[in-house]
């Protein structure tokens, strides 16, 4: 991947929730804290931590995490939104607390607001830097990141073993980052409970984008659409011309804000010293074993 001109290292931005649900979902239920709570997601996010800053080494991170689940500026746009999501059990919302001590305790900035969600605080970091010439890993495997690839970024799906570029964007999905939001405003996106235009695909809406240039542009032209070489020409016309305000309001809430109070320079999300103490509490309360204590001691920043 080419470095900027100026040659500093990249900032790392980390999907915090991301990882902390994939550890939920994969660690055994095996492990309590000393008041006899789960603390299995802990276990496996605090791993997981412990792994990306010793293979990357990063001198400037942050994580981000969810805390707007049902608060997000989305849902007042689009109260369906993220509708299909169940709440976090109590026993989950208890260890993200936890995550979230155990990140500030390494000396970690940690971004989360009630009215932006992750990707938002991850997305306005990453305009923020570049417009200082630094580039940004992002940690996380969701598809909703590729928008936010500039020329020297790049996205790391950490459990896979995969980083791409914005080329990489183009290859998984067919469009390049900037179409990103409207190719998700247009095929929909079941995770986030947003239904996209009926009868229009991912394949379609990709084909759609790579003739027009944006929702905006095929829009304006659909009544181009069936005379394109595309299976079901003219009744993807028509669901457009039925459909087409609604895909714009999907677009609001497909793209990434860029104007989440975050961190404008990169100095605020250099790595501090850590608290020592603190960290040994968690250790105590969390119930973490020797290898984990010895990990997490020998991350903290030295003076």
């Amino acid at each position: 991947m080419n470095t900027p001109a100026n040659g500093l290292p990249a900032v790392h931005l980390v999907d915090g929730s991301l990882y902390v649900f994939r550890a939920w979902h994969s660690m055994p239920n095996e492990f309590f804290d000393t008041d006899g709570h789960a603390v299995n997601a802990v276990h496996g996010y605090t791993r997981f931590l412990c792994e990306l800053l010793e293979r990357a080494q990063p001198e400037h991170i942050a994580v981000a995490f969810d805390a707007s689940l049902t608060s997000s500026f989305r849902n007042a746009i689009y109260p369906p939104y993220k509708a299909n999501r169940e709440l976090p059990p109590p026993d989950l919302e208890r260890q993200f607390v936890q995550c979230r001590a155990i990140t500030e305790a390494l000396g970690i900035h940690l971004m989360i607001d009630h009215s932006f969600e992750a990707d938002d605080l991850i997305g306005s970091t990453v305009w923020n830097l570049r417009a200082h010439g630094r580039r940004s890993v992002i940690v996380s495997a969701d598809k909703d990141f590729g928008q936010l690839l500039g020329e020297h970024d790049e996205q790391w799906d950490y459990a896979r073993g995969l980083r791409w570029g914005p080329a990489g964007v183009h290859e998984k999905l067919g469009v390049h980052p900037h179409q990103v939001a409207d190719y998700l405003a247009l095929c929909g996106d079941a995770v986030d409970n947003i239904p996209g235009v009926p009868g229009i695909g991912a394949k379609t809406a990709a084909a759609l984008l790579t003739h027009f240039g944006s929702l905006d542009a095929l829009l304006d032209r659909v009544d181009e659409v069936p005379f394109l070489r595309l299976r079901g020409a003219a009744s993807c016309a028509a669901k457009l011309r039925e459909h087409g305000e609604q895909a714009r309001l999907y677009r609001r809430l497909t793209r990434i804000a860029l104007d989440a109070p975050v961190a404008t320079e990169a100095d605020a999300l250099r790595r501090l010293r850590g608290e020592a103490a603190a960290l040994d509490a968690l250790c105590e309360r969390l119930r973490f074993g020797p290898l984990t204590r010895t990990r997490l001691k020998a991350l903290l920043v030295q003076d």
